[in-house]
């Protein structure tokens, strides 16, 4: 069996600089604002695990039912020898790629990229283990600013999937696609998933389910301060928000403060406060028109080889070729 290695461009000191980073900013904005990687500490990642299986939340099994469909298709136009994965997590969906582009394809690396050394570190072994021969290269960056990182040799597809290009705003957007374009060869490919416009009546409850599972989990992100900033945050004054913004066509999370409160961070060194109502967006997660995909995409350098969307339209999987 080959065995996974483990490449280690971010640390928990890095990531804690980050957060600092983040967090000052993003609190001393008009209006106040997190980015929604900070959801993820162990308990994040398990409550997005209840969300992905929540009936209201259609994306995850959205994406892997298209993916099932059209896997086999997939592999047959990309023809890639490394596989890239960025945001790889557990790994799951993957497994669905890794099987069609080894079986008589020409697929000889994988390589999954992730914030988080212990989740990485196990998916990469578990892949290794099913797919005896199969080189797994694991690398620990954030995607967003670490893409140099990734490693070349041979023919690759960078996949990045579970409709994560929607927590970027346009300009993050062009910039991130940019640099994948970047690190990129000519005649490379991207593989991207993205959820699609649809009814709000269907899309604003898969943000804001009836078991209050992504309320916890938006409220997550105060318990992270809390336990890495020695902030004093009380999570439960706190009411979970989601909405439509039709002109953006995106769905924010907000948490919107029950009372007017003033609160501490103490490794910052910053007092923050909150008017009664006033809200702290934490996350947008933009849906996408195929044109817009495409346009975005050839802006960034991209040529759209193919789209696979699922019967109602509301998931999409595009394969890119890099010009």
């Amino acid at each position: 069996m080959t065995q996974a290695t483990l490449e280690i461009h971010l640390t928990d000191e890095d990531l804690t600089a980050a957060l600092r980073e983040d967090v000052r900013a993003g609190l001393t904005a008009e209006p106040k604002t997190l980015p929604p990687k900070w959801f993820y500490d162990a308990r994040g990642s398990e409550l997005f695990e209840k969300i992905t299986e929540l009936p209201e939340y259609y994306p995850t099994r959205t994406e892997r039912a298209l993916l099932e469909r059209v896997v086999g298709e997939i592999a047959q136009v990309a023809q890639a020898e490394v596989l890239v994965e960025l945001g790889a997590g557990s790994a799951a969906k993957t497994r669905l790629l890794l099987q069609a582009l080894t079986s008589g394809g020409p697929l000889k690396t994988y390589v999954p990229q992730d914030v988080s050394v212990a989740a990485l570190s196990a998916s990469a072994e578990e892949v290794a283990s099913e797919f005896p021969g199969l080189g797994v290269h694991g690398v620990v960056s954030d995607f967003t600013a670490t893409l140099d990182n990734l490693p070349g040799g041979g023919r690759r597809m960078i996949a990045f999937l579970g409709g994560t290009i929607g927590n970027l705003v346009p300009q993050e957007r062009a910039a991130f696609l940019g640099g994948i374009r970047d690190v990129l060869e000519p005649g490379e490919q991207l593989l991207l998933g993205a959820g699609l416009v649809i009814d709000p009546a269907v899309l604003v409850p898969a943000y804001d389910d009836a078991a209050g599972v992504t309320a916890e989990f938006n409220r997550n992100v105060l318990h992270v301060l809390n336990a890495r900033l020695n902030a004093n945050f009380d999570p439960e004054k706190f009411a979970h928000v989601a909405l439509w913004d039709a002109e953006n066509e995106w769905i924010e999370m907000r948490l919107e403060a029950a009372e007017a409160m003033t609160v501490t961070i103490a490794e910052l060194d910053l007092t923050v406060e909150f008017a009664a109502g006033e809200q702290l967006r934490t996350e947008i997660s933009a849906k996408f028109r195929r044109e817009g995909l495409e346009s975005e995409l050839a802006a960034a350098g991209f040529a759209t080889e193919r789209v696979w969307t699922d019967p109602d339209d509301r998931f999409a999987l595009v394969l890119a070729e890099r010009r």
